[in-house]
């Protein structure tokens, strides 16, 4: 248990701390040249990078990362609301206030009267109160960025047409998805025909990673990261053999694949 005023304690140095990013990045603005000819459109691609080097930092579980991307990401938020009070549109205090207002209204089982049963049932509500604010733009799909990545751009989707009642309980199902579109790929003919059902497959795919609450992006990303290793590690096992890796044909760097596999550390493979 925390000792008491520690809670205090830890506000006032957050507080504090804040303060004076606040400050450096007040003078970044006035006194970098760099920093000086940025607005929000030539930041935002940062942003969007900061954020990915996060959610990296995170599903590695790597702490000392994680406080580093963090901070990354801070920044580019008290830019951002620079960027809007320099032009009259905003600032971080209301960037902060509009924040903790909509955290209140999003959690009425906290904030509020409203009983619920699970964490389901939280996603549920947070879903259908956002249709209700003002200025949201309506329908099902509302207010969907088209720019997200693929995958997670169709888990989106899929959580909003889960919000509205259209959904099937459990996995089961979202897996006999995959393996109905992967026969339909497999019997597909043409271009424009395979084109349509890898799509498909790729979409159920990406609703069994909603149902069992994976992100698909990091899956993927990770299993991504295991292939480079492996491939790297299969080169330089060949390398130890004298072989090219380049000159081998495919059945033998499949072996060395192989072996890679084996002799790695991952326990997940």
């Amino acid at each position: 248990m925390a000792a008491p005023g520690a809670n205090d304690d830890g506000a006032a140095r957050s507080a504090d701390a804040l303060v004076e990013l606040d400050r450096i990045t007040r003078l970044l603005r006035r006194e970098c040249p760099w920093d000086r000819e940025q607005d929000e459109r030539t930041i935002v691609p940062h942003t969007v990078e900061e954020a990915y080097e996060l959610a990296d930092a995170a599903h590695r579980r790597d702490d000392s990362k994680l406080l580093d991307e963090l901070g990354d990401v801070l920044f580019q938020v008290h830019f951002l609301a620079l960027l809007l009070e320099e032009r009259g549109a905003g600032d971080l205090a209301q960037v902060a206030g509009h924040t903790t207002e909509k955290l209140i209204r999003r959690h009425p089982h906290v904030f509020g009267a409203v009983e619920v049963s699970g964490a389901e049932e939280v996603l549920s509500n947070w879903d259908a109160i956002k249709r209700t604010e003002p200025g949201r733009e309506p329908g099902v799909f509302g207010e969907v960025p088209e720019n997200l990545p693929s995958l997670l751009h169709a888990r989106k989707v899929q959580r909003r047409a889960a919000s509205s009642g259209f959904d099937f309980p459990g996995v089961e199902a979202s897996l006999q998805s995959v393996r109905d579109e992967l026969a339909e790929l497999e019997s597909a003919e043409g271009p424009d025909e395979r084109f349509h059902e890898l799509g498909d497959l790729l979409f159920a795919v990406v609703n069994v990673a909603r149902k069992l609450k994976l992100d698909p992006e990091l899956a993927l990303r990770a299993a991504s990261g295991r292939f480079r290793a492996r491939v790297t590690a299969a080169g330089e096992l060949a390398a130890s053999d004298g072989q090219s890796w380049d000159d081998l044909t495919p059945e033998r760097q499949l072996a060395y694949y192989a072996r890679a596999r084996m002799t790695e550390g991952d326990l997940h493979k």
